[in-house]
């Protein structure tokens, strides 16, 4: 029996659909006969012989979905999986999609920023003993490819030289593309993913990720690939068809995180900082921005280095996840230090821990909401003392994002946009409109007049020269902060639960609904449309007072625009009053959905029994919502009976 009639008679055994074997079929010949993909081919055999059906069936049922942004993923061996082909893919269309937009220029160019990624199969799927091309596989390496199909198609990539030590973290590179008139961008970066990830996001002019319809006439270039133009990465520069790097970009970069600043720099012994990059890129920019302006960091040693296994890090390299900063607070509480921030592999999200007591007692961990109020307050409050704060100023933020922030910008006279989808481009987008037509909906104002920009995953952006996320400029605005509470005596923690009583305390949670294998994509969608055809009308006990399905066209999102814009527009909101909502969000790559759960209560004294029962209530509602949302297809929440 040849190799594909043992794979398709392995696939019988799976339980999936037929039409996902079927493609599974076609793409894994393709793999095994074409010339392009012969060095795979002793993993693959391999595989086979080891009858990983299940492994191969997810590997080659789909080519892996390029998104709103681009690919990410798993590295490996398949259509279904990060490696030169899929990314050469993606890399393809972009050229064809900017000869498209941009015709008739005579030089196009395109900046290319990595992180510290290197897939070393920690996952052990592949037999290291025989020829395996994705092993050692670099986020630089796969930059560099990607720059070789860029001069093959005559568009000029602009990246760092192969000698340089430096890496360019996101924000950086948004603020290249604009520095540099480029016409688009590209990160390899998988962010805060496992180290066996990577991905591709691509940017556009503005120095934002595409959003509907760009990124739809993007994703349709791509599907179109079928010959994928490259040359050798060296081969190129020695052509002259790659522009390099210097560090006046970079300088500039620093220099502009470095004018945020809302105060004169401290003197040396007023403020200790400590700062993790969690192995990544941050030390480039967040520590640098810090020391640069005068701030005493003291670095956590062991997780300085870029290290592509994010060696030292507790769990995960996020700073959504508290456990990965236990390093950093263990030397904030021996030190003593006034503040501690941490930055993610490609440095555009922050993390922050503060003291909350006595010198051995656990730091506060400060979540991404609160972070997102505490910079919001603080800039607006100290922006107005000053005398500085615009006339129309603007503060932006996703639907999903704590409503504290409207709150607190409201009290401040500030313009608030923020009934956004998930995902910062939809900021950068406010900021585009802003430029070219001075408002967005019914806000007015120009670029000048933005504050803030906040999501609740840890990200905030505060000067409208860059179009990401930015750990460097929330960096230095945290430890800022903590530089004038130490001044006035307060701690932040303290100053944070005074925002709390002046303006109501709000819970927000996160509640994950994971399903298994392929088939698990099939079942939340019919949980999806489950909820769409009979929403929910009371959840936790509380009245559900009104739904919203953003994929309705006659809705306050208006006609979609393609499949792009359907998926990111894949949510439900089921409204409980006037102080509580659950947002359902599918993931568009992973059977995997999440529940954004807030609950506030109004402005009181007692702060603690405000904090208890929101707690109570939040954690009420989650429950019911994800035993009731996965009920409809038959599933019950981990940890409950069956």
């Amino acid at each position: 029996m040849d190799l594909l009639a043992q794979a398709q008679a392995g696939f019988q055994g799976i339980d999936a659909a037929a039409a996902a074997k079927a493609l599974a079929l076609k793409n894994l010949q393709k793999w095994l006969t074409d010339a392009e993909f012969a060095p795979y081919r002793p993993q693959l055999e391999w595989l086979i012989g080891q009858q990983q059906w299940a492994g191969l069936l997810d590997r080659f049922y789909q080519i892996l979905p390029f998104g709103t942004g681009g690919r990410r993923g798993a590295v490996g061996i398949g259509p279904n999986r990060m490696n030169l082909w899929t990314l050469g893919a993606s890399v393809q269309g972009h050229c064809e999609y900017l000869k498209e937009k941009f015709p008739g220029h005579a030089q196009l160019s395109v900046a290319l920023a990595y992180d510290v990624r290197q897939f070393e199969d920690k996952r052990k799927n592949y037999n290291p003993a025989l020829p395996n091309p994705v092993l050692h596989l670099s986020s630089k390496g796969l930059a560099q490819h990607a720059a070789g199909i860029y001069a093959a198609n005559g568009i000029q990539p602009i990246i760092l030289p192969s000698g340089s030590p430096r890496y360019l973290a996101t924000p950086e590179l948004s603020f290249i593309i604009r520095l540099l008139k480029a016409h688009g961008g590209l990160n390899i970066s998988a962010s805060h993913n496992p180290p066996d990830d990577n991905g591709g996001k691509f940017y556009d002019e503005r120095g934002g990720q595409p959003v509907p319809p760009d990124d739809q006439i993007m994703a349709d270039l791509v599907e179109q690939v079928t010959v994928i133009k490259t040359l050798p990465f060296e081969e190129a520069v020695r052509a002259g068809k790659v522009r390099l790097l210097d560090e006046a970009p970079h300088m500039a970069y620093i220099e502009l995180c470095r004018k945020q600043a809302l105060l004169p720099p401290p003197r040396f012994d007023e403020i200790q900082v400590v700062f993790t990059p969690l192995h990544g890129v941050g030390g480039m920019t967040a520590r640098e921005t810090l020391e640069q302006q005068g701030f005493r960091v003291a670095p956590v040693a062991e997780q300085s280095n870029p290290d592509s296994q994010f060696t030292n890090v507790t769990q995960s390299p996020n700073p959504e996840v508290p456990a990965s900063m236990d390093k950093a607070e263990k030397l904030a509480q021996s030190l003593p230090a006034d503040i501690v921030l941490s930055t993610d592999p490609d440095a555009d999200r922050i993390g922050c821990m503060v003291p909350a007591g006595a010198p051995s007692a656990p730091w506060r961990y400060i979540t991404g909401n609160e972070i997102a109020v505490l910079l919001t307050h603080y800039k607006l409050r100290t922006l107005k003392e000053q005398g500085r704060l615009p006339s129309s100023p603007i503060v932006v933020k996703t639907d999903v994002t704590t409503s504290l922030v409207t709150r607190v910008a409201q009290h401040f006279g500030a313009q608030v946009v923020d009934n956004l989808l998930v995902g910062f481009k939809y900021i950068a987008e406010v900021l585009w409109q802003l430029e070219q037509n001075g408002s967005y909906e019914d806000v007015r104002g120009r670029p000048e007049d933005y504050v803030i920009g906040v999501e609740e995953s840890h990200g905030v952006l505060v000067t409208p020269h860059i179009r990401d996320k930015d750990a460097a400029g929330a960096a230095l605005l945290l430890a800022e902060l903590a530089l004038d509470r130490k001044r006035a005596g307060q701690a932040v923690s303290d100053y944070l639960d005074d925002i709390y009583r002046e303006f109501g305390y709000c819970r927000n949670e996160l509640a994950n609904l994971a399903f298994s294998g392929i088939e698990g994509k099939e079942q939340m969608a019919r949980m999806l449309d489950g909820l769409r055809s009979k929403p929910l009308t009371e959840i936790g006990g509380l009245k559900v007072t009104a739904f919203e399905d953003l994929r309705d066209e006659n809705g306050r999102c208006g006609p979609l625009k393609g499949a792009t814009d359907a998926a990111s527009r894949n949510v439900l909101v089921f409204r409980l009053g006037e102080h509580g909502r659950i947002t359902l969000r599918p993931s568009g790559t992973e059977p995997k959905a999440k529940a954004y759960v807030e609950v506030c209560s109004p402005p009181r004294k007692d702060l603690a029994a405000a904090v208890a029962a929101m707690q109570q209530l939040a954690k009420k509602l989650s429950d019911d919502f994800l035993e009731k949302a996965l009920g409809i297809v038959g599933l019950k929440p981990p940890g409950t009976s069956r």
